[in-house]
């Protein structure tokens, strides 16, 4: 029948995808390290040194997870072939709804699976600190600062990770002045380094009694978090920490002590804060964590060999810097200006629907296409 035989041609159109993902991921590699790391975990004085072991097992439940998601991939390739085979035989119309909902998965866990493989960077399985500015705009920017940290808070919470709200200076009427996300989860700075850079906002303000349409402009900056393993120097002479109490909700424990810590590295004049954590401790070391992560970013950036080069210059936010911009007027539109991805659904985009943009900039950046100039 013709149904199934269009649905047989749009899972064969993925059969080379999935070889070539079990090509990509070293399939067979993967199975020896498995078996290898099972028989150290299995060894005696394995547990002599807690930190190596909990390294190995966490290793190893990953590379298991990258085998099982696989492995599900093919099953299910498999069970649709025996599926469509079966209702074109039986001419049973009533099984086409579920094979097509159930080919719509398959597609989109190929393509998952496949951009992971683009995610080879040192830094691309861990998690990601994101940093927030205001920009040119005023009231307007502040605002926006607001609404982008919205937006990737759902986003990041619709794929599973955990999102935490580091720091926050509230803006003089409305909005953030600027903010810091820390994203916990598999993957989390590899999908996330796409969205670095200037964000611009053109709609009707609604701080405007005129009505007037206004543009304004808000900087991401994505770092990875920098495991305590990395050689990253930073000397004790070289920060000024300040304490504060933390602005946020929180009850007694918020407005009673002054918990929350600033860090200040002298020789570049970078700032890092944290004031989620209950105790000054946990905030200061939160905070040297993303000061590291911060210093080692710019370092890499910049091809600098040692952190005392960095000067701590900050591109402009402000027109003609932008990597993407955010239409609500006069008409609906958000595009990305380095792969030229766009979309009218800027409600969607605004609830945390950001994966198009994302994979667009895998995709271009593994092709070397990504495009320099800004619109």
């Amino acid at each position: 029948m013709l149904e199934f035989e269009q649905l047989q041609l749009r899972l064969e159109a993925k059969e080379q995808a999935i070889r070539e993902l079990h090509d990509a991921i070293g399939y067979d590699r993967l199975c020896r390290e498995i078996e290898e790391l099972e028989l150290r975990s299995a060894a005696d004085g394995f547990w002599d040194d807690p930190e190596k072991s909990q390294a190995v097992l966490q290793k190893l439940g990953k590379l298991k997870n990258t085998i099982a998601s696989y492995d599900k991939l093919k099953e299910s390739y498999d069970d649709l072939s025996v599926l469509i085979e079966m209702g074109n035989e039986e001419e049973d119309l009533s099984l086409v709804e579920e094979i097509t909902a159930s080919l719509e998965e398959l597609e989109k866990h190929v393509e998952l699976q496949s951009l992971q493989t683009l995610l080879t960077g040192e830094y691309d399985a861990g998690n990601a600190f994101l940093t927030f500015h205001a920009g040119a705009g005023g009231t307007e920017a502040m605002d926006w600062v607001q609404m982008l940290v919205r937006m990737y808070s759902h986003w990041g919470e619709q794929h599973g990770f955990k999102v935490k709200l580091l720091d926050f200076l509230d803006g003089d009427e409305a909005g953030l002045k600027s903010a810091e996300l820390l994203f916990e989860g598999d993957n989390a700075y590899g999908y996330l380094r796409s969205e670095s850079g200037v964000h611009r906002l053109v709609r009707v303000s609604p701080f405007d009694a005129s009505g007037r349409r206004h543009t304004s402009f808000a900087s991401i900056e994505v770092m990875p978090e920098i495991s305590d393993d990395q050689d990253i120097e930073i000397r004790d002479e070289d920060i000024k920490m300040d304490v504060f109490r933390s602005s946020g909700a929180g009850g007694q424990h918020i407005n009673k002590t002054s918990s929350a810590v600033r860090l200040t590295h002298i020789p570049t004049g970078i700032v890092v804060a944290c004031q989620n954590e209950r105790s000054q401790f946990q905030n200061r070391d939160q905070a040297m964590k993303m000061l590291k992560s911060k210093l080692l970013e710019i370092k890499e950036r910049e091809h600098l060999e040692k952190i005392e080069d960095i000067k701590g210059v900050q591109k402009e936010i402000a027109w003609g810097s932008q990597i993407r911009s955010y239409v609500f007027m006069p008409y609906t539109m958000v595009k990305d200006h380095r792969t030229g991805f766009e979309t009218g659904n800027i409600n969607a985009v605004m609830d945390g629907d950001l994966d198009g943009f994302i994979n667009a900039y895998l995709k271009a950046s593994s092709k070397g296409e990504l495009q320099n100039n800004i619109e």
